[in-house]
């Protein structure tokens, strides 16, 4: 005789994998890099390792409970966008540095797809601009430009609509631009 609960879980042992869910270390390696990409663009590489961390820790818990793998990807960046936006409010409550440390002045660089290049003012400024972003906004626009993510995937990771997903990127795009258009003295 079968209990209320396993007729539920389709006769599942609790705590099993349903069917359709690879294990979780194949699900991390597949992920990983998107995760990890997406968490620069919106935290910085400062908080990137913490919310990559954090991010799937989360996962691995929730893992055995997850029914439906069909969207893994949405589900990684919508924990992922949620410890963004924690990242953000603990950022909020701490004190802020009054200069950066000399070993950080000197000798800049940033990670690409070939390796690791100087810095440049450009980019140190733009990051600088889309940091300031409220953590909507700056989850929507990472989203959107560095894992070219369309308006659907990007309302799915957010847990919104595709319009304020549109929203959220157009405004962020429009805070930035006018931080960093020059300004021509009029």
């Amino acid at each position: 005789m079968r209990t209320i609960r396993e007729e539920r879980e389709g006769g599942r042992r609790a705590g099993a994998l349903p069917s359709t869910l690879p294990p979780f270390q194949a699900f991390l390696d597949e992920h990983r890099t998107v995760v990890y990409r997406f968490l620069l663009a919106a935290v910085g590489s400062a908080e990137a390792d913490d919310c990559f961390q954090e991010t799937f820790l989360s996962a691995l818990r929730a893992y055995p409970r997850l029914r439906d793998g069909s969207n893994l990807r949405g589900w990684i960046l919508t924990i992922a966008s949620r410890k963004v936006v924690d990242a953000a409010r603990a950022r909020n409550r701490r004190p802020l540095a009054i200069a950066e440390p000399a070993e950080l002045q000197d000798g800049r660089s940033r990670e690409t797809g070939r390796g690791v290049e100087p810095a440049t003012d450009a980019d140190d400024s733009l990051w600088r601009a889309v940091a300031t972003l409220p953590p909507r906004q700056r989850v929507a626009v990472a989203h959107r430009f560095v894992l070219d993510l369309p308006y659907a995937a990007i309302a799915a990771a957010m847990g919104s609509t595709q319009e304020a997903a549109r929203a959220n990127v157009y405004q962020g795009l429009r805070a930035l631009r006018e931080r960093l258009e020059p300004d021509d003295g009029t």
